[in-house]
């Protein structure tokens, strides 16, 4: 008997259903997981590359810790830009076949998963929290100098909160990124969904109804994950409208949000 594209549908959805839900769980997984990961080594990166050098070094004069920080920094800035500069892919050939054939380490596939997407989204997530730095006033930062703050206490209290949420639409977006590029660690047999998907080809021996309905679940995690992520930015927005206030109790006008 011939059978439709809708047959072909139900038989994928009844018999494979089970391997797409699985292929999505993993799919999320790595992806959140490793999206965090990479805000997290981003973030460090950034405090880093903002660490002042000290005067002598300024003078001229040779200082060892001046001298290690910029050997940092020339090292952080390689990894940056060998990780942007390089698909994911590859990378994921490289370096998952790569411990193994040179430090005889055979990673687990979701460990190797894991380890990959958060050094590719921190090269990323290091330039994104640079620019968030750099968008903070100036004047925020030598008024926390003025009042004795460390470079650390600086940041933690006073840069960092605010760049973070500047940066929340573009961490969002390398978050719906991830969800769509962990489509490529198939080639280290990660079980994600696009692996379950070919999977599924296989064993049917169709090629059309399975990529159609994986493009559709890609669709709706991708579509449902930057609404939620629109609420949030409009949640930590805060009230838009304010109307002024006259305090009887004390001199001066005041601000209250609109009802």
């Amino acid at each position: 008997m011939q059978r439709g594209f809708w047959d072909w549908v139900l038989i994928i959805i009844d018999r494979y259903g089970l391997w797409l839900l699985e292929g999505t769980g993993t799919t999320l997984f790595v992806a959140l997981s490793g999206t965090i990961t990479g805000f997290c080594i981003g973030l460090a990166i950034g405090v880093v590359r903002t660490l002042p050098v000290n005067s002598h070094a300024e003078r001229g004069r040779f200082s060892p810790g001046a001298a290690a920080l910029k050997g940092v920094r020339i090292l952080l800035a390689a990894y940056i830009e060998v990780f942007r500069g390089t698909p994911m892919i590859v990378q994921a050939m490289v370096i998952y076949y790569g411990l193994l054939e040179f430090f005889g380490i055979n990673l687990q596939t979701m460990t190797a998963a894991f380890v990959i997407v958060s050094i590719n989204t921190g090269a990323y997530m290091a330039e994104i929290v640079r620019g968030g730095i750099d968008s903070i006033d100036p004047g925020q930062s030598e008024a926390a100098n003025a009042i004795g703050m460390t470079h650390l206490q600086k940041m933690l209290y006073v840069v960092l909160p605010q760049a973070i949420r500047n940066i929340l639409p573009a961490t969002g977006n390398e978050f719906i990124i991830n969800i769509k590029d962990t489509s490529v660690l198939n080639v280290i047999s990660v079980t994600e969904l696009f692996f379950m998907t070919k999977s599924i080809k296989g064993a049917i021996f169709r090629t059309y109804e399975p990529f159609l309905i994986c493009a559709v679940i890609y669709l709706f995690l991708t579509f449902t994950i930057s609404r939620l992520l629109r609420v949030l930015e409009r949640k930590l927005d805060g009230p838009k409208d304010y109307t002024v206030l006259q305090s009887s109790t004390m001199p001066g006008p005041r601000l209250t949000t609109k009802r």
